[in-house]
């Protein structure tokens, strides 16, 4: 079976034209194709570098054994390799107080309960993100593959990176700025679950506006996503740590969410990306703003 994500109307496009999705994705440099992907040529740059001196025999060193990558990853390999070596990706950090978030999900969790619904942190970072989206459009977008075109979204889908036994999968929550943070947060339960059982519909993945990928759950105090193309950047979370907080004499511990913006310089600057930070950190430091 192919591991090329494409819905099924891109498919249908794909062999009316001709196109052998499998060797056009990896022209590309990707495993996500959409519609507009269809009539774009693979980015001209330097020739592949040498490798050949990758291959060691390293049972010469010690016992080896070997792991075959299952095509998945490979795809998967590939396209993280064409978007480190093609973009110029700068990481913006900064934090969020997410103090108001643990209390206002405190407060429903008998809500939460009756309605049989996990209502993680994570529906309300979603949340945020879309409203920040529609906020800064310039990061709602995409830029053609010959570099020449700015192609503006007017709908906010949210990717969630999830790991998996067999590699990372990306469904997405289509239209997140209209949704509520309990239907995200079931969808969010769902889409994850089923990710996990490799029973991820073609249409549920691809068209992101953005990715979420959150360490939360594992630790680590930063790190710098790659930005996944054809989307213009990525917003990586790790683990609330508390800190103190200064108000004027007083200190007080305040539980801080670090948040790592990976983006793609040729489109978006430094200042955008921490206005945009900026925005967000905001937003979710009062659920309140995010839920009007």
């Amino acid at each position: 079976m192919s591991d090329i994500i494409a819905s099924p109307s891109v498919r249908k496009a794909a062999l009316e034209k001709g196109i052998d999705l499998e060797r056009h994705a990896q022209a590309l440099g990707r495993r996500t194709i959409a519609m507009e992907d269809l009539d774009a040529r693979p980015t001209k740059g330097a020739a592949p570098a040498d490798t050949s001196y990758w291959e060691v025999d390293h049972a010469q060193y010690g016992p080896v054994t070997e792991e075959p990558m299952s095509r998945f990853a490979q795809v998967s390999a590939r396209n993280l390799a064409a978007a480190q070596s093609l973009i110029p990706l700068v990481t913006h950090h900064d934090r969020a107080d997410v103090s108001r978030i643990e209390s206002f999900r405190a407060s429903l969790k008998d809500e939460a309960r009756a309605r049989g619904v996990k209502l993680t942190a994570l529906a309300f970072h979603v949340k945020a993100l879309a409203r920040c989206l529609r906020d800064f459009p310039r990061f709602n977008a995409s830029l053609s593959a010959d570099g020449a075109t700015l192609i503006l979204k007017d709908y906010v889908h949210i990717g969630i990176a999830v790991d998996t036994a067999h590699g990372l999968a990306v469904p997405v929550i289509r239209d997140a700025d209209r949704k509520g943070v309990w239907q995200i947060a079931s969808e969010i339960s769902d889409l994850a679950a089923r990710a996990q059982a490799r029973k991820l519909r073609p249409d549920e993945m691809g068209g992101a506006s953005m990715t979420i990928t959150n360490l939360g759950g594992l630790g680590g105090t930063a790190f710098t996503p790659i930005v996944n193309p054809p989307e213009l950047a990525i917003l990586g979370i790790t683990r609330t740590q508390t800190e103190t907080v200064w108000n004027g004499d007083t200190p007080r511990p305040v539980p801080m969410l670090p948040l790592d913006l990976s983006y793609d310089h040729r489109v978006i600057n430094g200042a955008d990306a921490a206005r945009f930070v900026t925005r967000l950190a905001a937003l979710i430091a009062d659920p309140r703003n995010m839920l009007i």
